[in-house]
């Protein structure tokens, strides 16, 4: 089966599903103007992402990986009036694009977002006695992606519910020999993840708009 129908697939979905949203089609428009890659959940992933926040009553969430905010305003909109949506993002050009399109859905009072290295902020979150969050959301560069979820695990609690992205790499995540770093990272998360007692944890295979990946889902239980 191709890609394309993959595609089509998605396009479907969203058609049925999801529905066109200015403010949203807004944010991608803007992040495409300003050259940030292209690399946003796709429509279909976000809500996905939306609904979990909503099935597990999420009120606090942290995000790694801002980039133009589009699922920062997807998981915004979970939330309660009084929720609150922390989003750590490297780039500062990233950083005022996503801010402007958080701006524009009227969100920026429940958005805070953090400029800096991930490990930084995670420390400095950390130092100021930040969380428990509800909800976390890792989709930050990958090779960081063990020592950021062991961060998370201790801005969590038991029912924290971790989803983090992009961790099939196109099948490659079976391959033993990859020396890809990105690969590698994926590896050494899943590896942690076996070895730790304090989550319950599931992958799951996907194929849409974005090609072949996955994403990883674990339930902080202690």
């Amino acid at each position: 089966m191709s890609e394309q129908r993959w595609r089509d697939v998605d396009d479907y979905i969203e058609r049925q599903l999801i529905g066109s949203d200015p403010v949203l089609d807004a944010a991608l428009e803007a992040s495409a103007h300003a050259g940030l890659p292209a690399i946003a959940l796709t429509p279909a992933q976000a809500k996905l992402l939306h609904l979990i926040a909503r099935v597990h009553g999420a009120r606090s969430v942290l995000e790694l990986g801002t980039l133009g905010g589009y699922s920062t305003i997807w998981l915004a909109r979970a939330l309660p009036p009084d929720g609150s949506v922390t989003t750590l993002e490297l780039n500062p050009d990233y950083a005022r694009v996503a801010a402007a399109n958080v701006e524009l859905a009227g969100l920026a009072g429940l958005i805070n977002i953090k400029v800096g290295p991930a490990l930084d902020s995670l420390l400095a979150l950390r130092g100021e006695g930040a969380g428990p969050f509800d909800l976390i959301f890792i989709d930050a560069d990958k090779q960081g992606t063990p020592e950021y979820f062991e961060h998370a695990l201790e801005l969590s609690r038991p029912g924290t519910v971790i989803v983090t992205d992009n961790v099939v790499r196109d099948g490659a995540l079976a391959d033993a020999d990859s020396e890809d770093p990105r690969v590698l990272g994926m590896r050494r998360f899943h590896e942690l993840l076996a070895a730790e007692r304090r989550v319950s944890s599931t992958t799951i295979q996907t194929v849409g708009a974005k090609g072949y990946d996955g994403f990883t889902l674990a339930l902080v239980e202690r």
